[in-house]
């Protein structure tokens, strides 16, 4: 019997999932525990193993798709058993413009029905001819679903080498060319077929679109002048992810930093102090960055208003802090969470956020801990890379942000009255001036400084 494949859910938190790589063609034996497809949520990778032996029957999504959690994906059977019954809710309501699967790619005539088009029309949408939108038609081979996306986005697709059996144009070339921008406007294609002008890397107008104002003469346009000039890097799916929730905080909330130092001498002492011990066989290496998690874990004890969320009617202050630590990994930045960070003394906090950190590394860690609802307060270190200042971006919907900065040495007053040089810490504060005002902010990133600065020896 025929047996769905579905995408897992990672975490209550996921709602879909982007399908990375198959691992299996339709038509392929499966055996059990066999590697079937990579996917990812916007904060981990995974991998798929086939739960039963038999064949793949047929695949509803492609590389690249997005894909609800607990839908089905694709189907393993005994070879002439139907899948169909299996199609996703989501691509049976599109009928025939449902997914291009391999199977059906395969099984579709290349001159079936309308997927030849012997002539040119032209639809009117307004006066300016380069709004106009073209149906092309000519000696093509072109699934219906790619032909409809053509028309909608108004792409040229006359050059389009197909990907699909036979050099069929299918839905995956059409948005690959809408990706390089593309969009040509007709009174553009028309003019470059009369005048035999070329087209320019890319177009001038908003999204990529062309416009017969772009073209330019073969040989002496854009493509040739910047050709080998510099490479387009697609953005991959977690950049894309993180870039979003970048420019949604700084459009809606009401952002401001205050920048502060900490003097850093008891905290480099400590540290030195650690070292010594670990030589004795102490267990944790406690780093700077851990010592600063700890002075605004105790901090944050005392500025409630500071460890919360803003939610648009109401600001949701939290009894524990569960703090955020931003996390550089191969595939970007990453922002585990730590519940309840506040029971745990320095070592402890230093053992578990190394846990925490190893975790997003590796790409095993739960989701549930990704989202950002999951930390109060989040601190982000950038001390390491040597940056004296710098203004980090709130992780919504929580209301404020510590950045960490390098240590400099510094002209001051030192105890004996006399001037000299000490190490200082810069910490920058980012916060909502929405849920909270910069008096308190002031004295919340004051009580930082003042917990860095009487760190000592006791809590080893």
């Amino acid at each position: 019997m025929a047996t769905p494949v579905i995408m897992p859910r990672q975490g209550q938190s996921v709602e879909s999932c982007i399908l990375t790589q198959w691992y299996k063609n339709v038509g392929d034996s499966v055996e059990k525990g066999e590697l079937l497809f990579a996917y990812e949520t916007d904060k981990a990778a995974f991998e798929e193993e086939a739960a039963e032996e038999g064949m793949l029957l047929s695949r509803f999504y492609e590389e690249g798709d997005e894909v609800p959690v607990l839908s089905n994906v694709a189907v393993i059977g005994k070879e002439g058993e139907k899948a169909d019954e299996f199609l996703p809710e989501s691509e049976k309501k599109k009928g025939s413009s449902g997914p291009e699967t391999q199977a059906e790619e395969a099984s579709e005539p290349a001159n079936k029905g309308d997927s030849m088009q012997p002539s040119e029309s032209v639809q009117e949408v307004g006066r300016n001819p380069d709004e106009m939108i073209v149906e092309h038609r000519g000696p093509v081979k072109i699934s219906p679903r790619a032909r409809k996306l053509a028309r909608e986005k108004r792409i040229s697709y006359d050059s389009i080498k197909g990907s699909g059996p036979e050099g069929r144009i299918i839905e995956r070339d059409i948005l690959e060319e809408i990706k390089h921008g593309k969009r040509l406007t007709p009174l553009a294609e028309k003019k470059m077929k009369e005048d035999g002008l070329g087209l320019p890397a890319q177009g001038k107008s908003p999204y990529g679109k062309i416009t017969s104002k772009d073209l330019v003469e073969p040989g002496k346009g854009s493509e040739a002048v910047t050709e080998g000039l510099y490479t387009d890097q697609p953005l991959s799916n977690l950049r894309k992810l993180v870039a979003g929730a970048m420019h949604r905080s700084l459009q809606n909330s009401a952002q401001l930093t205050h920048h502060l130092s900490a003097n850093a001498s008891k905290m480099l002492r400590l540290r030195k102090v650690v070292k010594a011990k670990m030589n004795e066989g102490y267990a944790s290496n406690i780093t700077l960055n851990d010592m600063v998690c700890y002075a605004v874990i105790n901090a944050l004890k005392n500025h409630a208003g500071a460890n919360a969320h803003f939610l648009g009617e109401a600001v949701r202050i939290f009894h524990k802090v569960n703090l955020g630590l931003a996390v550089d990994t191969e595939r970007g930045l990453l922002v585990p969470a730590l519940p309840n960070a506040d029971d745990y003394s320095l070592p402890g906090l230093s053992s578990q956020l190394k846990t925490l950190a190893d975790s997003a590394k590796k790409g095993n860690i739960n989701p549930d801990l990704l989202d950002p609802s999951a930390a109060s307060f989040t601190v982000s270190n950038l001390g390491n890379y040597g940056v004296e200042m710098f203004t980090p971006v709130i992780n919504l919907p929580q209301v404020a942000i510590l950045g960490v900065n390098t240590i400099i040495q510094r002209p001051t007053v030192l105890e004996d009255g006399s001037f000299g040089f000490q190490p200082f810490i810069g910490l920058s504060l980012t916060y909502d001036h929405r849920a909270l005002d910069g008096g308190p902010a002031t004295l919340f990133l004051s009580d930082i400084k003042n917990e860095i600065e009487k760190l000592s020896d006791d809590l080893l």
